[in-house]
């Protein structure tokens, strides 16, 4: 099997669907960003990430507001001590607030991710990828009054998603973790709750690994090679990692990866607006190729979500991708 080509998750809200948000609407603005990909020629589709859309958190493109509003133990509402508290705490300098409190037992209250999952799966009949922020990224936008260790949260909120990803049936899930890049230290306690998920997933296992896209700036600061042991210890079928922002000069730290996990390989800019062409795509390849080796890249895509750019930025962006694939493999 050659490479196949991806999307992370987002894609940018078409501008209709801010005035209108009701569930038709949804459905049809969820068809357009499948058909755009399908039409693009991308082997393995996703939503968008539209099923998690607010209006009333645009900034966010629902990443983390979408699963802990509808968390049971979560509060959301701050005092000012609890903003005080959550930035001496957190660590996560672009957040002035906290995205909720635990003050009780976590629990999965109103998340339906199953339902979403079927409300898109209707929609085409390509293979499709269902996307999951995950409990590392999820834990550290919370400030905890219950629990009282970061790990037995993080592992709390692995057991709500991995009750809610166990019976969704798409080709891919994909956990996204866009903090842990910058904070290996965490990895000893996120490591066992991640695992926790993936080990509940019944279909191809993926993990998207970024430094950050908060609005169109990189957060975090690291390096891959600090991160290795971590990736290997993760119970996965591939990575979804970024590379084109970053350069490529770490690619030989991935020679040490468990050879049973594939590599997805980002090739794509998501913070530039300039469109890769095609014959620079299949050079990205071809150097990945000569420094792994055949076989190691199973996937490529874009470094991360498409959210920040102009569709048809993003639009051309896609076709690129799949453009460049095929002149790297010799296809028509």
């Amino acid at each position: 099997m050659g490479i196949l080509t991806t999307v992370v998750g987002s894609y940018p809200v078409p501008h209709w669907l801010l005035g209108d948000t009701s569930r038709t609407t949804l459905r049809d603005a969820v068809m357009v960003v499948l058909k755009t990909q399908e039409l693009a020629g991308i082997d393995v589709v996703a939503d968008g990430e539209l099923n998690r859309f607010d209006p009333s958190h645009p900034e966010t493109n629902g990443m983390i507001d979408y699963f802990i509003s509808r968390m049971d133990g979560i509060r959301t509402r701050f005092s000012l001590e609890d903003i005080e508290t959550f930035r001496r705490d957190a660590g996560l300098a672009y957040r002035t607030d906290p995205a909720g409190i635990v003050i009780g037992p976590v629990g999965p209250g109103v998340l339906n991710l199953p339902r979403d999952f079927e409300f898109t799966r209707r929609l085409t009949q390509k293979p499709m990828k269902f996307t999951c922020t995950g409990p590392h990224m999820l834990a550290k936008v919370l400030t905890d009054r219950h629990y009282g260790s970061r790990a037995e949260l993080c592992m709390a909120v692995a057991d709500v998603l991995a009750q809610q990803l166990a019976s969704i049936r798409a080709d891919v899930i994909q956990l996204d973790e866009a903090n842990i890049s910058g904070h290996p230290e965490d990895a000893e306690w996120a490591l066992p709750a991640l695992n926790r998920v993936l080990d509940a997933i019944p279909v191809t296992r993926a993990m998207h690994i970024c430094f950050g896209n908060y609005g169109g700036q990189t957060i975090q600061k690291g390096f891959w090679r600090d991160l290795l042991p971590f990736l290997n210890g993760l119970h996965v079928d591939h990575f979804v990692l970024e590379f084109a922002r970053r350069g490529y000069g770490e690619l030989e730290v991935f020679r040490d990866l468990n050879p049973a996990i594939g590599l997805g390989l980002g090739v794509v800019d998501i913070k530039d607006n300039e469109v890769e062409s095609p014959s620079l795509i299949a050079r990205r390849i071809e150097h990945a190729v000569k420094v792994l080796g055949a076989g190691r890249i199973r996937y490529i895509h874009p470094d991360c979500g498409f959210w920040m750019l102009q569709r048809n930025v993003a639009d051309r962006k896609m076709r690129a991708l799949v453009e460049g694939r095929n002149l790297f493999e010799g296809r028509a």
